[in-house]
C-alpha cells in the first residue's frame, strides 16, 4: 500500500515538466474532471427550479421564501467566489480541488437527510460555497494549462458548461421528480461527486506554486453583509417599500466600502484594479446581462407551466431541454469561431436572435402553445450562446497570467450575484400583479430590458476598441 501511494505521487510529479507545462494526457484528464464536476455543481444550482412548487407544498412555505433555495445558492456563489483567487494562490491546486469537492459532498449529505426548510436551505448554501470556488478554479486552471492560442476554444468549453449545466438542471430535476421525491436531487448527485473526489485525489497533479498570502477575513464579512443586504432588499420591497429601500442603499454603501478596501490592500480578496481594462470591464458586463437573461427566463417558464398551465415538474423541465441542448451545441461551435473571427459579428447575431425570441415571451397567455414556447425558449438559448462564449473569451484578452485567477473570480462573482438579482427580481415582478399571467409577462419584459442593456454595453466597448486602434 505504501509503495502504491509512493508510485502514485511519482506519476503526478512526472505529469509536469521543468517549465511547469502539463503533459497532453494529464491535461485531458484534468479537463474532464474539472468540467465534469463543474457541470454537476452548476446543474445542482438550477435543479431546484422545477422542484420549487413541489417543495413549497411539501414543506408548507411561501413561493417568495422557497425561491431562496435558488437565489441563496446563486448569492453564496457570488460571495464565496472572490475567495477562490486567494485559495488558488495560498494552496496547491490539488489541495484546493479536494477541499472544494469535499465541501460539496458535506452539503449534499445534509440535503439527503433534510427534513425541514431550514436544513434544506443550509444544505444548498454549503453546496454553493463549494460551487462558487469550483467554477473559478476550473476556469483559472484551464487558462493556465493550455497555450494562449487555444484560449477561445478552451473558454468556449468552460462557457458551454457554465451556460448548459444551469439550463439542463431543471430538465434533469423534472425527470427525477416525476418518479422520486425531491431528496433524490441530492442522493443521485452524491455518487457522482464521490467519483470526482476519488479521480481528483488519484490523478490530479500539482502544477501551481503556493504563496504565503494572508486572507483578509474582514473583506469576506463586508462582502457577505453588502451582497446580502442588496439582494435581500428585493424580497423585502414586496413587504415594505421603505425597509427594502434602506436595505438596498445600505448594501450599496457596504459594497462601496468593500471595493475601496480592495484598492488599498497589498493582497486583496478581489483585485478590482483589473476592471480598468476596457475589454474586461465591458465584456464582463455583457456576460453578466446575458447570464441574467438566461436565469430569469429559466425561472419564469416553470412557474408559468406549473402554476398557470398545471403541468408537472417533468414536463416543465422537458420544455427547457431542447433549449439546453441547443445552447450546449452552439457554445461549443462559437468558442472555436471566436478564435478565428473575434466577438463582433458573433455577439451581434446572438443579440438579434435573443430580441426576436423575446416577442412571443412577452405576449404569453393562458392559451399559449407549449410547442411554440419550447421553440421560442430554444431560440433564445441559441442567441444566448452566441453572446456568452465570445464575451467570456474577450473579457480575458488583455489579462496576464498573474491576473487570470482574480479575473475569473471577479467575472464569476459579478455574474452570479447579478444572476441572483435576476432570479429574485423576476419572481418578485411575477408575484406583484393580481394576475400571475400578467406578472409573467412583466417578468419577461424585464429580461428584454436586460438584452437591450447588454447590446448597448457591447457597442460601447466596440467604440472604445475602435478609438484605441486608431
Amino acid at each position: 500500500m505504501v509503495n502504491y501511494f509512493s508510485n502514485l505521487k511519482k506519476q503526478r510529479s512526472n505529469s509536469v515538466n521543468q517549465n511547469g507545462e502539463v503533459s497532453p494526457r494529464v491535461r485531458k484528464i484534468i479537463t474532464i474532471v474539472l468540467l465534469g464536476s463543474c457541470f454537476i455543481s452548476l446543474a445542482s444550482q438550477t435543479m431546484m427550479v422545477t422542484a420549487l412548487p413541489v417543495i413549497q407544498e411539501d414543506l408548507h412555505v411561501s413561493l417568495n421564501a422557497v425561491q431562496w433555495l435558488t437565489t441563496g445558492y446563486t448569492l453564496i456563489i457570488g460571495i464565496v467566489t472572490p475567495l477562490s483567487s486567494n485559495m488558488y494562490e495560498k494552496f496547491t491546486n490539488r489541495h484546493v480541488f479536494i477541499g472544494i469537492i469535499g465541501t460539496f459532498l458535506v452539503g449534499t449529505l445534509v440535503g439527503c437527510f433534510a427534513n425541514n426548510f431550514a436544513s434544506l436551505l443550509i444544505a444548498r448554501l454549503i453546496q454553493a460555497c463549494a460551487s462558487g470556488m469550483l467554477m473559478t478554479f476550473q476556469m483559472t486552471t484551464m487558462i493556465s494549462i493550455y497555450p494562449i492560442e487555444k484560449r477561445g476554444s478552451i473558454l468556449g468549453l468552460s462557457s458551454l458548461v457554465i451556460s448548459a449545466a444551469p439550463a439542463l438542471g431543471p430538465t434533469i430535476s423534472g425527470l427525477i421528480l416525476e418518479f422520486l421525491s425531491w431528496r433524490w436531487l441530492f442522493i443521485l448527485v452524491l455518487p457522482l461527486m464521490i467519483l470526482a473526489f476519488i479521480i481528483g485525489y488519484l490523478k490530479l497533479p500539482n502544477f501551481s506554486t503556493p504563496r504565503p498570502i494572508k486572507i483578509d477575513y474582514i473583506s469576506v464579512i463586508i462582502s457577505l453583509v453588502g451582497s446580502g443586504l442588496a439582494l435581500g432588499s428585493l424580497t423585502v420591497f414586496q413587504i415594505n417599500l421603505w425597509y427594502g429601500l434602506i436595505m438596498l442603499i445600505s448594501g450599496f454603501i457596504v459594497i462601496g466600502g468593500f471595493v475601496k478596501r480592495q484598492l488599498h490592500l497589498k493582497n486583496p480578496m478581489l483585485k478590482v484594479q483589473i476592471f480598468a481594462y476596457p475589454s474586461f470591464r465591458w465584456m464582463t458586463i455583457v456576460g453578466v446581462f446575458t447570464f441574467m437573461v438566461l436565469l430569469g427566463t429559466e425561472q419564469l417558464i416553470p412557474i408559468y407551466t406549473e402554476k398557470i398551465i398545471g403541468m408537472g415538474s417533468f414536463l416543465s423541465g422537458l420544455i427547457l431541454l431542447p433549449g439546453a441542448i441547443a445552447n450546449a451545441i452552439t457554445a461549443s461551435i462559437v468558442g472555436r469561431l471566436y478564435d478565428q473571427y473575434g466577438p463582433k459579428w458573433l455577439i451581434t447575431i446572438g443579440a438579434v436572435i435573443m430580441l426576436v425570441a423575446s416577442v412571443p415571451l412577452v405576449l404569453v397567455n393562458r392559451h399559449s402553445s407549449i410547442v411554440f414556447l419550447t421553440l421560442t425558449y430554444m431560440l433564445r438559448m441559441i442567441g444566448n450562446a452566441f453572446v456568452f462564449s465570445p464575451a467570456l473569451s474577450e473579457a480575458f484578452s488583455d489579462l496576464n497570467q498573474e491576473e487570470n485567477s482574480h479575473g475569473t473570480a471577479l467575472n464569476n462573482t459579478l455574474r452570479q450575484v447579478f444572476g441572483a438579482v435576476s432570479v429574485t427580481l423576476c419572481v418578485v415582478i411575477a408575484n406583484t400583479p393580481a394576475s400571475l399571467v400578467t406578472g409573467i409577462r412583466y417578468g419577461m419584459w424585464a429580461t428584454v430590458i436586460m438584452v437591450v442593456l447588454m447590446i448597448l454595453s457591447f457597442y460601447h466597448y466596440l467604440r472604445i476598441k475602435s478609438a484605441n486602434q486608431n
